[in-house]
């Protein structure tokens, strides 16, 4: 996503939200804005020994990268997906960076109309969907399942997944060695899943 992300749609959705929610007068917005293009413009790379700059994108890896993506999206969202909302076709959305979980009204739309509006709003952001399989679908590191009067959830593992983490005499910071496991006891503890689940996840942690 933020390879794809275009520098003057950036500044254009920034001035947006700086003219809507500051008290800055017009001059220090275009301070702002001024400063702004300098950052984001710093997005060379090299390839086989030459310097390139492309005309889109955002560097990765960068400490504001994720915050000018925010602003970015959520102008879409602000636009497009609170129509959505209020018209109750889509009933739930949430996003994490670029992942997204959306429950919509099947006697509304359906997920090919949803597809072809949300790839439509922007032309530099490309989505594709994942949809249900047998009422289940996964979304992050939670697995839904759906049945006629409830959803209940569980914690999701890619088949690829090893369940290691780093070895307590590796080189790294301590914070490093703990942080997946106060991760693991924060998902146990705050998840509204089952007791058996608790069990069988705490075992496997």
């Amino acid at each position: 996503m933020y390879v794809n992300l275009p520098i003057l749609g950036i500044l254009l959705t920034t001035s947006f939200w700086l003219n809507k929610h500051n008290d800055y007068n017009k001059q220090q917005n275009e301070h702002i804005l001024h400063i702004l293009n300098v950052i984001i413009r710093q997005n060379y790379f090299q390839h086989e020994g030459q310097i390139f700059q492309p005309e889109k994108g955002i560097v990765m890896g960068f400490p504001l990268s994720n915050t000018i993506a925010e602003i970015y999206l959520q102008y879409f969202e602000n636009i497009y997906i609170k129509h959505w909302l209020d018209s109750k076709e889509i009933v739930f959305y949430k996003r994490y960076v670029d992942d997204i979980m959306i429950l919509y009204d099947q006697q509304k739309t359906d997920k090919h109309k949803i597809l072809q509006k949300i790839s439509e709003i922007d032309k530099h952001l490309q989505f594709k969907i994942s949809t249900e399989v047998n009422n289940t679908i996964n979304y992050l590191d939670i697995l839904f399942h759906r049945s006629n009067d409830a959803i209940t959830i569980e914690i999701y593992r890619k088949p690829t997944e090893m369940g290691t983490v780093i070895h307590l005499t590796s080189n790294h910071p301590f914070e490093h060695k703990t942080s997946a496991f106060l991760y693991y006891i924060n998902r146990l503890t705050t998840l509204p899943i089952t007791e058996n689940q608790n069990r069988r996840n705490g075992e496997l942690s």
